[in-house]
């Protein structure tokens, strides 16, 4: 086992914290090979992926391309026994997965065949599961279809995670079940299930995000919206319209909520912001009501609601949209 060649291909940060996991056991990869470096912030500043950083602090090579299909011959030079792929961002072609010995393993935070695609995370948030966990298959051509070699479970009883918080225990769980899998997996002790016998027809998928997904519909029930504004921070972030005193429309980003407990119902309109009775910044939902805790006008830093409506007292008797 100490001898086996391993290839890791990841770019996010859930990618970075299976990496320095495996660094640290006898599993450290000869290469690593992420996306390239991107523009981040206003500033547009080229920024390295995550995993990058964690290779490059150990020393380990690593090579970047918008096309795996690129480095093709690379890859084949090496020969690879195994590669490991985690939150990648690129389909992988046939002709490369059939490269190293014990194929490619793909390491997805989900239990497959549930939420297959780029969003795994933030749609358990979303549609309030109760349970999630992390799935190792060995990948095919499509997206996260291959059969798995391995899953472990996380329940989430009652917890309102965050989607960081919720990234950061799957990462953890997604690093020691690949450390557990990997010697079983090359000394052949595990048979692949294919995702049909565990119900093909369950299958469901998630989208790649966009800004827009983030705006949020007042109509929706007071629990939908809470979920959405921890399964979309930091992206793509949840965000509503207000209008100012001079009438000047501004987007107000949601940062965190509390589900007010129930009381007698008001008379309000959808999107109406109103005190309770203790003071609290609060929003009429299609069913029952939202306490603003943290929020971030437009060109402005975040802030605790209480402290904004000490600027903003106009904000009372506002809709949002």
């Amino acid at each position: 086992m100490k001898n086996v060649k391993i290839i890791f291909i990841g770019t996010g940060e859930f990618g970075a914290i299976i990496l320095e996991k495996l660094i640290q056991t006898l599993y450290k990869p000869i290469l690593v090979i992420t996306q390239p470096d991107k523009p981040v912030g206003r500033e547009q500043i080229l920024t390295p992926p995550p995993v990058k950083l964690v290779a490059e602090k150990y020393n380990i090579s690593v090579l970047q391309s918008e096309k795996i299909l690129n480095l093709k011959s690379e890859i084949l030079n090496l020969r690879p026994d195994l590669i490991i792929v985690a939150a990648y961002g690129q389909i992988i072609p046939k002709h490369i997965l059939d490269i190293p010995k014990y194929g490619f393993i793909n390491i997805h935070p989900s239990l497959l065949p549930r939420w297959r695609g780029s969003s795994p995370l933030q749609f358990t948030i979303l549609n309030g599961d109760k349970e999630t966990g992390v799935t190792i298959i060995k990948m095919d051509e499509k997206i996260d279809h291959g059969p798995i070699i391995a899953n472990e479970k996380l329940k989430m009883k009652n917890e309102k995670l965050t989607y960081e918080e919720l990234h950061n225990k799957l990462a953890e769980l997604g690093a020691k079940l690949v450390i557990e899998t990997i010697p079983k997996w090359l000394k052949g002790e595990i048979k692949p299930l294919p995702q049909e016998a565990q119900d093909e027809n369950k299958a469901t998928y998630t989208k790649i995000l966009k800004k827009e997904d983030g705006k949020i519909d007042w109509s929706k029930s007071a629990e939908e919206i809470e979920r959405q504004i921890r399964a979309f921070n930091p992206w793509p972030g949840s965000y509503t319209r207000i209008k100012n005193q001079e009438l000047r429309i501004k987007n107000l980003k949601i940062l965190k909520v509390e589900i007010l407990p129930t009381q007698t119902k008001t008379n309000k309109q959808i999107g109406e912001i109103f005190l309770t009775d203790d003071k609290k910044l609060t929003i009429q939902t299609g069913q029952n009501y939202l306490i603003l805790q943290k929020i971030q006008l437009e060109g402005k830093k975040p802030i605790a609601a209480e402290d904004f409506l000490l600027g903003h007292k106009d904000i009372i008797g506002t809709i949002l949209f």
